[in-house]
């Protein structure tokens, strides 16, 4: 077998595979879809795979009339928004700082931090010390615990040490301090790993509902995986003074899920091209 012909197979071959996989990820988006623009007598009977059945739009009414889930998708947003902000300036400080060889006790802070990736003090402890700070039922309990992913920084980390040290010498010979090399010379050339980071922590905000399941119980600071985990549950409760009425609760629920997994979706394509290359420029070197 000829090297030409051996490419074009392996090539076909990689091409099937991605497919195979892309078909896997799509077809539980597309019954999730089918189902919320379906009758429930056709969802309980399973004949909903992955086109509607009785095709109807009363769940996405119910959806879309329901003030409490638009509220919480705002407010989610604007928790995304703040979250990923913060997140990111912190983890680019940290990340900074660990680069820098010249940084007195690196290792042993490094080892702390790497510690933290596999232990923790528990559920009991975490919702201790939140109440202890008096942030429960408050936005701040939804941001300050998990402001920063360590795994993240190292990701970042790594970027910054790839990046060539002569530039860094010769911002000090023009009179640079740490923080001006930061804004000026290290951020601008690390916008892949950048919007990588910021995806990561966006996406990992929008879809943790734990901490809100946990801290909140004043229904104005909901997200929407909240709500979405409450209306799961219990189906009608979005229903209003409609809750009498014949509303297809399983469509409901699928409806439910395709309002609240579509927005970050839609992130994904502005993101995409800096993602691959954020990853692996990063994971060159340890």
């Amino acid at each position: 077998m000829s090297q030409k012909l051996r490419n074009r197979v392996f090539d076909y071959s990689a091409a099937f595979i991605v497919l195979i996989a892309v078909f896997i990820c799509l077809v539980p988006f597309l019954y999730v879809l089918s189902a919320s623009l379906s009758s429930n007598r056709a969802i309980i009977s399973q004949l909903v795979t992955i086109y509607p059945i009785d095709f109807n739009i009363e769940a996405y009414k119910v959806v879309f009339g329901d003030g409490g889930m638009l509220y919480s998708l705002f407010f989610t947003v604007i928790l995304v928004l703040l979250y990923a902000v913060l997140a990111l300036s912190v983890t680019v400080l940290a990340a900074y700082a660990m680069s820098r060889k010249r940084l007195k006790g690196r290792k042993v802070i490094m080892l702390v931090m790497v510690f933290t990736m596999y232990f923790s003090g528990g559920l009991i402890p975490d919702y201790m010390l939140i109440k202890d700070l008096n942030l429960l039922n408050t936005p701040y309990a939804l941001v300050l615990p998990s402001l920063m992913s360590v795994f993240n920084m190292i990701i970042l980390k790594s970027f910054f040490e790839n990046l060539p040290e002569s530039l860094e010498e010769a911002a000090y010979l023009d009179g640079c301090n740490d923080l001006q090399i930061l804004l000026k010379i290290m951020l601008p050339l690390s916008k892949p790993a950048l919007a990588t980071i910021a995806l990561l922590y966006a996406v990992f905000r929008w879809n943790y509902f734990q901490d809100a399941l946990f801290y909140i119980t004043d229904e104005n600071l909901y997200t929407i995986q909240l709500k979405l985990y409450n209306v799961i549950n219990i189906s009608q409760q979005m229903a209003g003074e409609n809750i009498n009425l014949n509303i297809p609760s399983e469509a409901l629920k699928a409806a439910s899920i395709m309002f609240g997994t579509v927005p970050i979706l839609l992130v994904y394509p502005w993101l995409q091209k800096y993602f691959v290359s954020g990853i692996t420029i990063g994971a060159t070197k340890g």
